[in-house]
């Protein structure tokens, strides 16, 4: 979300706004305590539903079905998207924190579904939401990527720093790269068409993991 698809598109804020009135009816809270409580749990547990299943019996399959229950119909198709990912020298895959269907319905809008060998989904690996490094220790092998031949791009920082840890090349797109000097970030770009032409041309691979100062280097980027 965010990443793929514009970020002034309102379907992240369809999603929005379904989660806390999914948390209303689960938890009978009113609507604001409703949103503080969906709030408290993204940032306690990286994702609300795992806060919801742990704390209150949620099923995880039913909220994912609910939340992402939304209209698509503000996302365009992609050609010039399509041509940059089909551009990049390597292997590509979306992991994301929302559901695999959802992001499968997002990919297909776009007209990239193809262009992707995997979708990694929360659902996919057990419920352990990014940035919790037992979601990048699932992921990888899921993969089956080396993460120091590897790239990953994000629009929250807070989802880097794990990846950098690992040894990946990470990216950091959006409006949070706009005054971001976390030094796990090792680029970043205003959107994800800057990113693929940067990545493209140069693409960055740190030379050691996050904590023995990896900064960019000329590589390959993917495996």
């Amino acid at each position: 979300d965010n990443t793929l698809y514009p970020a002034h598109s309102t379907v992240y804020d369809q999603i929005g706004a379904r989660m806390p009135a999914f948390v209303q009816r689960l938890t009978g809270l009113d609507a604001i305590a409703a949103a503080a409580l969906q709030e408290q749990y993204f940032h306690e547990y990286g994702a609300t539903v795992v806060g919801l299943a742990r704390r209150h019996g949620c099923d995880t399959e039913d909220f994912m079905r609910d939340v992402h229950d939304v209209s698509l119909d503000d996302i365009a198709p992609a050609p010039e998207l399509a041509r940059l990912l089909a551009a990049l020298n390597a292997r590509r895959f979306v992991f994301t924190n929302g559901a695999h269907a959802y992001a499968r319905r997002v990919l297909e809008r776009l007209g990239v579904a193809h262009l992707f060998e995997r979708v990694i989904a929360l659902d996919d690996i057990d419920f352990a939401p990014k940035p919790a490094p037992r979601a990048f220790d699932m992921m990888v092998p899921h993969a089956r990527i080396d993460p120091a031949r590897a790239v990953m791009v994000e629009d929250h920082a807070r989802n880097l720093e794990p990846a950098a840890a690992m040894g990946f090349a990470t990216v950091l797109i959006g409006r949070e790269a706009e005054g971001d000097v976390a030094p796990f970030v090792h680029h970043r770009a205003a959107d994800v068409h800057t990113a693929l032409r940067t990545l493209a041309s140069r693409p960055p691979i740190p030379e050691a993991p996050f904590g023995s100062k990896a900064r960019l280097a000329p590589g390959a980027a993917g495996d």
